[in-house]
Formats: C-alpha cells, structure tokens, sequence
C-alpha cells in the first residue's frame, strides 16, 4: 500500500493500543516484520496545554518503519491546531481515532462516539487534513451501536482522509464476539482510498482470512500482545529466536526513558502476556503479577525460557 508516496511495505500495522504500544514493544514488533507502527492515543488537548504529558508517549525507536501518530479529540479546531505541533514532526502519517469505545473517552464525546455525529466527524477531518503536512488517516469502528462504516467510510474519503482503517465490531460490542469480516469487504469494495483491515487476526490462518477480503493492510493488535513475532510469523517465517532476549529487549528500551517504580508496575501486563500460554509458568504467574521489581520479574521469566 503506498499512501501519497509512503510505501507501507509488506502492509503489515501495529496497531495503536493504549497502555500497550510503548515505543519498547513498537521496536521489538518492527524488528519482526511490522512495517508500520502506530503511537499509543495522544490526546489533542493534553499536547497543547501539557505537552510533557505527552512527550514520552511521542518518543519513537529508530527501527521503527513508518511511523503513524494517533491524535483524539472532538474539537476540530485544537485537533487542528494539533496536528502540526513539533511533538508528531517526526511522524510520517496522522491518524484520527473515531473507534476507541473506552467509556471514559466516549463520554467525552470523543473516540466512537464521533460515530454518532457524521457531520462533526466530517469537520474534524477535514480540519485536520487542510493544515497536515503528511497524509491524514481514520480508524473506526461499524458504528455505535449498527453498522454504518459505509457511510462513515464514504464521510472520511470525502472529508480528505487518504486511508481508513475498519475495526469491524460496534462500539457496543467491545472486543467481544467475532470481527465481521464480511463487513470489511463491503467497505473495501465500496472506497476508492485503500482499507486496512482490522480485528481478530491472531495467527497465519486468520490473517489469511483478512486478506481474503481485498484489504490493503492487515492490522495487528490483541494477537501481538505477549508475542511481537507473530509479525514473523504471518510472513511465513518461522520465529526460532530466545523469546527472553525479545522480552529484555523490550525492557532496556523502556528503561532509557521511564522511572524504574513506575515501569515495574507498567510491565506487568506485558509480562503475563509474554508467558501466556506457558505451562511452565503456572507456578509463577501470581510472582509476576505482584512482583516488587523489573529485575525480579526478568530472573523469573529467564528461568522458564531458558528452560
């Protein structure tokens, strides 16, 4: 997929997930085979009334490939205004977020919500993408509560988006249920701009089955959790690698920029999500899970790879 001159590569996406995506994780999953990697949600506001909340979360690896910032917002005029702002001139594409169902996101009328209100949608992105110096993109969801990514898809081509990316359940559903991947194709066959498909693509069967819908671009986001190589993996190569040198790595690149208290608890999560699966380590989930220190939890986890 090439996007005004930027060439998405193998179109392989992470995906933007909050309290997920660091710039650690985005290094590791490139390193794999992503080819573009999207920053966690940055909201518009926050980066122009208290950037350094935002700086951290706009630092980026140099493996990274094409890299994609993820702003939020329901005012068209600070999300303009946002756009442009020195923290993203390292970015090479702009994407709006209209999917996010996160409760306290929605209530503020932003993220999936916007999904509600096509005409403050379409000011929004046309907005943005009359002072953006790099294309413009939307991820979104089917709708709200039904599906209306047609016309929500045909609102974002129309109001100047240059790709849209379908996350294919309804804001209602969450992250429950199947992804519809028929509705996918519809969209697909519908726009001119390309589609990026997105939901339920965990291993190389489903994501052969996302590609059958006519996409542009295959994205990642849950299925990469705990496992950066599924990138690896769904362009038919083997991963044979030491799954804790990918964890370490992981680990150092954080520890370049964060606090060691507040990283330790951050790294929880990812460090369950590293063992899913694992049956040797049953015993030691809970040690991880309330572990008092990152080298702790890396001695435990180095024992059952290594193992």
């Amino acid at each position: 997929m090439i996007v005004k001159g930027i060439d998405l590569g193998n179109n392989l996406i992470l995906a933007p997930m909050a309290g997920v995506s660091d710039v650690g994780f985005r290094e590791v999953c490139s390193l794999f085979g992503a080819d573009a990697t999207y920053s966690e949600m940055l909201s518009c506001r926050a980066m122009l009334h208290n950037p350094q909340k935002t700086k951290l979360m706009t630092i980026t690896s140099e493996y990274e490939k094409i890299k994609i910032a993820q702003i939020f917002g329901h005012e068209s005029g600070v999300m303009a205004d946002a756009i442009n702002n020195p923290l993203l001139a390292k970015y090479d594409v702009i994407d709006i977020n209209m999917g996010c169902p996160a409760p306290k996101i929605v209530k503020n009328g932003e993220g999936s919500a916007l999904m509600k209100d096509l005409k403050l949608a379409s000011q929004i992105i046309s907005a943005c993408t009359k002072v953006s110096k790099v294309p413009v993109s939307v991820k979104f969801r089917l709708g709200f509560s039904k599906d209306i990514s047609l016309d929500f898809g045909r609102m974002c081509e129309e109001s100047g988006a240059s790709f849209v990316t379908l996350h294919a359940r309804t804001t209602e559903q969450g992250y429950s249920g199947k992804a519809d991947l028929e509705a996918i194709a519809r969209l697909k066959a519908y726009l001119k701009i390309p589609v990026v498909g997105n939901g339920d693509v965990v291993d190389y069967e489903s994501y052969k089955r996302m590609l059958d819908t006519g996409v542009d671009g295959v994205m990642i986001g849950r299925g990469a959790q705990g496992q950066p190589w599924i990138f690896q993996t769904l362009l038919g190569k083997t991963f044979e690698g030491n799954k804790f040198e990918v964890i370490e790595r992981h680990v150092n690149v954080l520890r370049k920029y964060y606090e060691e208290s507040w990283l330790t608890l951050y790294l929880r999560k990812h460090f369950l999500w590293y063992v899913s699966g694992v049956k040797e380590a049953t015993d030691i989930r809970l040690k991880l899970a309330t572990s008092p220190s990152i080298d702790y939890s890396l001695e435990l986890l180095k024992n059952i790879f290594d193992n």
